[in-house]
Formats: structure tokens, sequence, C-alpha cells
């Protein structure tokens, strides 16, 4: 019983640390990633795909990404995509490649960018304290039902508590390092 509901928190607690990681990936620094813009979507015949099923993004340089699009019928779908998102960026198109010139960030927008991985870090926390809270809920149950005892009780809450404070240094940790990133010039 209470391995199971370990288990799921467990589960539901690596998704949320996905989903940070996920996010802080596709954050603008001032050094070129894919991560910028293979999730990106490129409306392709009708159809939402993601860039990265489009074409070979690869970065050359520091400071440059580079498409080469897998049709070249898709070039203007991709550019209008990269227009249109929250990047910031102007594709540079010499009708085979796309070049992404990436610039470096000011300091202001550093510190900008630093608050928002701080505000998503926190929002993770938060979902997988949710995630203990369902846990300990569950276990609480289990202990109404006489499914488990009250000893069983306080070693699974005792076992939850490990379990979250391990996964909130994961995100901490991922967090500093992408702060950490965003501050280097």
């Amino acid at each position: 019983m209470i391995d199971d509901v370990l288990s799921e928190a467990s589960k539901a607690m690596d998704k949320s640390v996905d989903a940070l990681r996920h996010d802080l990936a596709s954050m603008r620094t001032g050094r070129a990633s894919t991560g910028l813009v293979e999730k990106l979507l490129v409306e392709y015949y009708g159809t939402p795909t993601s860039l990265q099923e489009l074409a070979l993004i690869s970065v050359p340089e520091p400071q440059l990404i580079s498409i080469r699009p897998y049709d070249p019928g898709a070039m203007k779908a991709i550019e209008k995509a990269i227009m249109q998102s929250d990047l910031g960026l102007n594709p540079n198109n010499d009708g085979k490649i796309i070049r992404l010139q990436i610039p470096s960030l000011t300091e202001q927008r550093r510190r900008d960018l630093t608050k928002a991985v701080s505000k998503r870090a926190e929002e993770a926390r938060v979902s997988i304290r949710n995630t203990r809270r369902g846990g300990l809920d569950d276990l609480k149950s289990f202990e109404k039902e006489k499914m488990i005892s009250e000893d069983d009780l306080y070693l699974g809450r005792d076992e939850i508590q490990k379990l979250t404070d391990d996964y909130i240094k994961k995100v901490d940790e991922i967090a500093a390092a992408k702060e950490k990133e965003l501050m280097e010039v």
C-alpha cells in the first residue's frame, strides 16, 4: 500500500521536474541552443508540426542557430513561425538554411529572466507539495479504513516527506544552474 502511494508520488514529482527542465530549456539565454526552437510549432500544410520534425537544427557557433528544412517548401512557414514566436529573433534565409543570430542579453533582461526562472521553479515546488499532500491524504484514508496501521501511516508520512525534500532539492539545483547560466556574460 505505502509503496504504491510512494511510487505514484514519485512519478508525479518526476513529471513536475521534467516540465521545469523543458520550460527552462526553451528559455533564451545569451547562448544558442536547439532547445529554443525545436518545440516551436510550424503550420505545415495546415497541420501544426514541431520544428524538429521539419528541419535539421544545429548550433555551429555559440551565438548562431542554423535550421535546414528537409522540405525547401517549408522555408516560409518556418520563418513565419519564428517571427510570430516570443523569441524576438529575426531569421536570415539564404534559400537553403535559415540562420538565427542570438543577440547578447542586456543586464535588465538577464534579471527579468532570472525572476521568471524563480517563478517557474516555485510553481514546480508547489506542484511537488501538492503531490505530497495527495499522498498523505491517501495514507490517511488507508489508515481510516484500517488498511494500514497507525505506525505505517507515520512511516509513510516520513517517506513521502523525504521524497518531497529530494525533489525540491532537484528543482532548486536546476533553477540555480539556469540562473547561473543566465547571469554569465
